[in-house]
């Protein structure tokens, strides 16, 4: 089992790189490039599809010497809905940043079956889940009911200071349709103020696995099998960006027996 809690890199670039051979599983990739005005940023993944998350800045975007505009408009995840483009596999994409950039680079195994797009803001939906200190903001950039993905579930969610979040506990590690799907998922984690923190666990039944991490601004949590709760601290806000997939696109989830109490 790898090290759930992966550290960004300090500096600019690629700072963040997890593959399903460094995460020791087969479906989820996840990169995050800092990089600053007038760098690029690029990559190509021959038999994988790509959503390329602009958490914040703007970008060039180039995908097979196609110019698709400059991309992006927030400047921090904590402003409003953001910005995305599906890129194929077998495609070459690059982002020339005209801002200051944060890249999120979502992949998963795909055959091809859609072509390149910009997924704009206003087409998003968005959600409130949960009451009192368990409520959170949902954004859907590719979910389920998004037929234009092959393999990709894709979302945003803002956890409001002092609340929890993926909560009551769930898990998604059996392919057992139609009650629960197989999903690796990342979260890539962000804080407001960012001197701040927040905390996740994850672990399964059996407590074979039960890691429990104090989670900072830039961070990336894997999580390969069982529950994963987060939460945060008074006077700072969570956000967190999931990327998912596994052997069928959709996601169905078991709560934990014993919080289940928690719903009613």
């Amino acid at each position: 089992m790898p090290k759930l809690l992966v550290k960004p890199k300090k500096g600019d670039g690629r700072v963040t790189h997890v593959t399903p051979k460094s995460a020791k599983w087969k479906y989820v990739g996840f990169d995050l490039w800092k990089t600053p005005k007038g760098k690029i940023a690029k990559g190509s993944e021959a038999k994988r599809e790509t959503c390329l998350v602009f958490v914040s800045g703007k970008g060039r975007v180039t995908i097979n010497g196609k110019d698709f505009g400059v991309i992006g408009d927030r400047m921090s995840p904590f402003e409003g809905k953001p910005w995305s483009v599906y890129v194929p596999p077998g495609s070459k994409w690059s982002v020339g940043a005209t801002t200051e950039m944060a890249l999120a680079v979502c992949s998963a195994p795909a055959k091809g079956k859609h072509g390149a797009r910009v997924i704009g803001p206003e087409g998003l939906s968005q959600e409130i889940r949960g009451k009192g200190s368990n409520t959170r903001h949902v954004t859907n950039i590719l979910p389920e009911q998004d037929p234009l993905a092959e393999s990709l579930l894709v979302v945003e969610v803002i956890t409001p200071n002092g609340n929890t979040s993926s909560y009551p506990p769930h898990k998604h590690d059996k392919d057992d349709l139609p009650k629960e799907s197989y999903l690796e998922e990342t979260y890539y984690h962000r804080i407001n103020p960012p001197q701040g923190f927040a905390f996740q666990r994850v672990y399964t039944d059996n407590r074979k696995l039960d890691e429990a991490m104090a989670v900072e601004d830039g961070d990336v949590t894997l999580v390969p099998k069982g529950y994963h709760p987060c939460a945060t601290v008074h006077g700072y806000d969570l956000y967190y960006l999931n990327v998912m997939a596994g052997p069928k696109r959709t996601w169905k989830f078991h709560n934990a027996p014993e919080h289940q109490w928690l719903l009613k």
